[in-house]
């Protein structure tokens, strides 16, 4: 084979090797933190509570600021099931036709109110695709690198995302799993965030 042509191929063969491991590091990660968002979505709720299998579904409407959450539960038909207001130590909860319960631990105060505990100290990361991990480091999610157990023994997958090929994708569905909390086994939460825009 002539050098040339052998050279020619040498220097084919690099640069298609070069393109490969620029792909293989080329990971899509979630963007940014964002100390202000809004978002709605659906839950779905499953747990088991007295030997009994009990299930939760309706809509969600976040609002967050710095130092500042609100919740909104929604029924499926549209009806205000609670609000949920939390600031740096202080959180309070109120269910319609009832009075506002204020405490300050707002997953104790969920699991307290509603019968089962919305981990809203861990959706404010959760929901941008952030979590704690089992040994207190920062985890970053993304469609590679989806999973994670949590400071707080909560097993978190991302499973579906928004714009799953942008450089910075934004986690569309997030399933939540915990073996138990308090008097309540096997919960898992099921969490579809609407894309933007969406009510």
């Amino acid at each position: 084979m002539p050098i040339t042509r052998r050279l020619t191929l040498l220097a084919l063969a690099a640069t298609i090797l070069t393109g490969c491991a620029t792909t293989s590091t080329n990971v899509a990660t979630v963007g940014a933190y964002r100390d202000s968002i809004d978002l709605n979505g659906r839950l779905a709720v499953n747990y088991q509570k007295d030997g009994k299998t009990e299930s939760l579904n309706g809509n969600f409407s976040w609002a967050q600021r710095p130092g500042h959450v609100d919740v909104e539960l929604v029924s499926p038909l549209g009806q205000t099931v609670a609000t949920i207001a939390v600031t740096p130590g202080s959180a309070t909860l109120t269910q319609a036709g009832r009075a506002p319960v204020s405490a300050t631990d707002i997953d104790g105060l969920t699991q307290q109110a509603l019968g089962w505990p919305l981990p809203v100290s861990g959706l404010r990361d959760w929901l941008q695709g952030y979590a704690v991990d089992a040994g207190g480091q920062r985890f970053s999610a993304s469609p590679a690198h989806n999973s994670v157990t949590t400071r707080d023994g909560w097993r978190l997958r991302f499973v579906e995302w928004q714009n799953a090929d942008a450089a910075q994708p934004a986690p569309r569905v997030i399933h939540a799993e915990r073996a138990a909390a308090g008097d309540i086994q096997d919960l898992s939460i099921r969490i579809v965030v609407n894309p933007a825009g969406q009510g």
